[in-house]
């Protein structure tokens, strides 16, 4: 996949394009044209959520930086955010278990407990694990999605921008002087 065209923000910092003014200009107004020119917003949910407002906090930040922090994004930052938050929860949730695993097998050292009570407790633990470990990956994978949306969605706006000012219609001198003889 070729490498999207820079910004023209990044191009005005270089200070050594070989696009001319004209391309320069026109690529101006086509960026201009792909933003609302409002901000992105955090919704309720994800400012009551101290984990999901920290990580759009961060987003916001780092979006501001490249000029991308666009009212446009806001559905899909957040539901980014929701979705972090979630998955930072069912680890947390995780580890609980995998501790509790752990006092379960001192508790059988010390205490002595039936065998198939160990077992079945120790099988329930370890089936919730593995069952927040597939919500996870779900999750996770629900995020990498929104990522590479995102990024494929900037570069595909800046592809949409065309490199090159239209031409003017050239037309043949000769068909130009027929069309006014006819008017």
């Amino acid at each position: 996949m070729p490498t999207p065209p820079k910004p023209v923000i990044m191009l005005e910092s270089e200070k050594k394009s070989h696009r001319t003014k004209r391309e320069i200009e026109q690529r101006k107004k086509g960026e201009a044209a792909l933003q609302t020119g409002k901000k992105l917003t955090e919704r309720p949910e994800v400012k009551e959520n101290p984990v999901a407002h920290k990580e759009f906090q961060r987003l916001n930040g780092l979006l501001k930086t490249i000029g991308k922090n666009d009212a446009l994004y806001t559905g899909i930052i957040n539901r980014y955010c929701l979705l972090y938050a979630e998955c930072q929860e069912a680890e947390q949730r995780r580890e609980e278990f995998r501790r509790g695993i752990d006092e379960l097998r001192e508790e059988r050292k010390q205490d002595g407990i039936k065998a198939s009570e160990y077992f079945g407790m120790l099988d329930r633990m370890q089936k919730n694990i593995n069952t927040l470990d597939s919500l996870c990956t779900t999750k996770r994978r629900m995020m990498l999605d929104i990522e590479k949306e995102c990024v494929m969605t900037i570069a595909s706006a800046l592809r949409s921008i065309p490199k090159k000012p239209e031409k003017e219609e050239e037309q043949d001198p000769m068909a130009a002087l027929l069309a006014r003889r006819r008017a």
